[in-house]
């Protein structure tokens, strides 16, 4: 099913998404596909779509940094300097609470931050291609790649930034690794 990104096609992807569905959206990178992280049958789905290799893990969306923090994540230091200075935006952060570490962005799309409010505040995102393929910056090269399996694809036009997000590790020392340059261009902590 392909839906427009207008209030219909929300209440339509929210309900797949709440249902345990698996849906294609758009982002301020590129398309995504997206699942709750309340089903784990969902988000095996994304890994099967995608040909994504398995404990490969799949960042979190939030729909503000208040849901991060929600979520049992609270930004201080570091964390809290880069979540201010590029969300909503293409920075995926991977921050520690002490127990497990978990990859968070706010993207730079109201209407997709407006539905993973609508699901609670977060959702599994991955980019809508196979894994090593090209980045889907349009709902039908989404739709050729792994939006056929989805239950549900969103079609927001073209995604203004056509390049996947920036990843850095915040480190408890408040240093950061940078695993992937994209979006955000951050050579070091040394720019917070």
């Amino acid at each position: 099913m392909i839906v427009s990104c207008d209030e219909h096609g929300m209440g339509a992807a929210a309900e797949v998404l709440l249902g345990g569905g698996v849906a294609v959206v758009p982002t301020d990178t590129v398309y995504g596909l997206a699942a709750h992280p309340d089903f784990p049958e969902a988000v095996a789905r994304l890994y099967d779509i995608k040909h994504r290799q398995a404990g490969k893990p799949i960042a979190l969306l939030a729909s503000s940094a208040d849901a991060v923090s929600r979520a049992g994540f609270p930004l201080s230091g570091a964390a809290a300097r880069l979540a201010a200075a590029h969300w909503p935006g293409g920075l995926t952060m991977v921050v520690s609470n002490g127990e497990r570490a978990e990859g968070f962005r706010v993207p730079d799309h109201e209407w997709t931050r407006r539905l993973i409010e609508k699901c609670g505040g977060l959702l599994r995102v991955t980019s809508a291609n196979l894994s090593g393929g090209m980045d889907a910056t349009d709902a039908q090269t989404a739709l050729g790649g792994v939006g056929l399996t989805a239950d549900v694809v969103v079609d927001g036009g073209r995604s203004p930034g056509g390049v996947p997000s920036t990843v850095v590790k915040v480190l408890p020392d408040g240093s950061i690794d940078i695993l992937r340059q994209g979006a955000v261009k951050i050579q070091s902590a040394a720019e917070l």
